[in-house]
């Protein structure tokens, strides 16, 4: 995982809209969140995740065939910000592509490069969570920038003989709600222009009450369609890491399924939303700190924008110990040397098809 230094607590809020941090910590279980400063980006963060969850795995990056970034702040329209992912780690031998599907981009993620995997065109695969979403937030807004952070986390998936890993999913959408959670403008249907810059048509629109209807439904419903398909019962599960979007979501949806709460990982309370990134970034920390142990059965559930929404069913089988952190600093010098030495040769090689035509 990786968060940028930057802390928003509720008190700065005040400071900044209409708000309090009573009203926050009670409508959504938020104390703080987390803020990229300038030289960060969707991908600065995504590149920093990828190479710990490579170090993670005892894979080097040109062991890896296929690179999948679920962001909802993409980097460019084009290109996609896994291919800026793959060239910064050095991956010289991975596709590379972006999946949108907002807040459940990452359980989707997973399911494709497990498929992936399964049909035997590949071996291993990266899925990344990574988002800069407050570069969206309308901080005048008081009944959304209280609710989003930015981060990154990552996934290594591997082919093996061994049973374990994913076991089954779900992978659901409804796009008659899609007006409900939405940034208006910046697509090919109103580009930008200056009328939509000032009526703030680029900023993150949510309408939270229906937003909050509606996951705390799905995160039920599709937890035990997932369980079912695997086979497998929530007695059976020793861990649910949802999509951390309200803690208000997740205690109902623990309810639903008459659960308690102390078998989510919820970290909300620290990082807010930070969309496709919430789930790796949960779990993460359930690994460092040895909650999560090879061996246990946990569903990822996440929901979001479109609307979709997704469970994935697992049997941990990575490495559970804590293990030395690394600076991904020393790994970024030789991939950047690496682009920099490719766009020379395309230089180059300009240079040359030029001269002959």
């Amino acid at each position: 995982m990786a968060v940028p230094e930057k802390v928003l607590t509720n008190q700065d809020l005040e400071k900044m809209v209409d708000t309090t941090n009573e009203w926050i910590l009670s409508r959504t279980g938020i104390r703080e969140r987390r803020i990229v400063n300038e030289s960060q980006s969707t991908s600065s963060l995504g590149i920093e995740a990828a190479l710990k969850a490579l170090d993670v795995a005892n894979l080097k990056p040109g062991e890896l065939d296929l690179i999948i970034c679920a962001t909802s702040s993409p980097e460019y329209i084009f290109p996609a910000t896994a291919s800026l992912i793959q060239d910064r780690i050095g991956a010289n031998k991975a596709g590379a592509f972006d999946l949108l599907a907002a807040c459940t981009g990452f359980v989707y993620g997973l399911n494709m490069a497990a498929q992936a995997i399964r049909s035997g065109s590949i071996k291993r695969a990266l899925v990344v969570g990574a988002e800069s979403l407050t570069r969206y937030v309308n901080w005048e807004d008081r009944n959304t920038c209280i609710l989003f952070g930015d981060g990154a986390g990552a996934f290594v998936l591997e082919a093996s003989q061994e049973p374990g890993g994913v076991l089954s999913s779900v992978l659901r959408s409804d796009g008659s709600g899609s007006e409900l959670l939405t940034i208006p403008a910046s697509g090919s249907k109103n580009p930008a222009t200056e009328a939509t810059v000032r009526a703030g048509l680029h900023y993150i629109y949510m309408e939270g009450k229906e937003v909050f209807r509606f996951a705390t439904r799905v995160m039920a419903q599709s937890t035990r369609e997932a369980l079912a398909m695997a086979g497998l019962t929530l007695d059976d599960v020793q861990w649910i890491i949802p999509h951390q979007a309200n803690y208000r979501i997740i205690e109902t949806a623990a309810r639903g399924l008459k659960m308690p709460l102390d078998r989510f990982v919820i970290n909300v309370e620290r990082y807010g939303n930070t969309s496709t990134a919430s789930i790796p970034i949960a779990a993460c920390e359930a690994i460092e700190d040895g909650r999560v142990k090879v061996g246990d059965k946990i569903v990822f559930v996440g929901f979001g924008g479109g609307l979709t929404w997704a469970s994935l069913v697992a049997e941990w089988t990575g490495p559970s110990a804590p293990r030395k952190k690394v600076d991904p600093r020393r790994y970024r010098v030789w991939a950047r040397l690496r682009s920099l030495l490719r766009r020379v040769l395309r230089f180059f090689e300009g240079i040359i098809w030029g001269r002959n035509a």
